[in-house]
């Protein structure tokens, strides 16, 4: 993920997303697969949010039955990788900035 869409905290900003948090999709927007872009939209009412893969596949396990580490593991076993936590922290730390998500 590049350093936009990461979501570094600034000084003296609340740590981010815990581990045990269950983000869910807000309630604001709208998660679907979009044919046309061939990839995961957030649709709000002004607009859409096209979603890079990575993205899409954290988004679309933030149903607020899985907590973070269980997303983590679940993302880890899917691709096969090791290592996520950060990454998808730090994308779902984003995203609570943007009202993506709600935890």
């Amino acid at each position: 993920m590049n350093d936009a869409v990461r979501g570094d905290r600034q000084p003296g900003e609340a740590s981010g997303v815990q581990p045990a948090a269950r983000p869910k999709v807000s309630s604001k927007f709208r998660l679907q697969w979009e044919e046309a872009q061939g990839a995961w939209v957030l649709l709000y009412p002004e607009g859409m949010v096209r979603l890079n893969a990575s993205a899409g596949e954290i988004m679309k396990r933030c149903d607020g039955r899985r907590t973070v580490d269980e997303l983590v593991a679940e993302l880890e076993q899917a691709f096969d990788a090791s290592g996520l936590q950060g990454e998808v922290t730090n994308f779902l730390d984003m995203a609570r900035k943007q009202h993506w998500i709600e935890v």
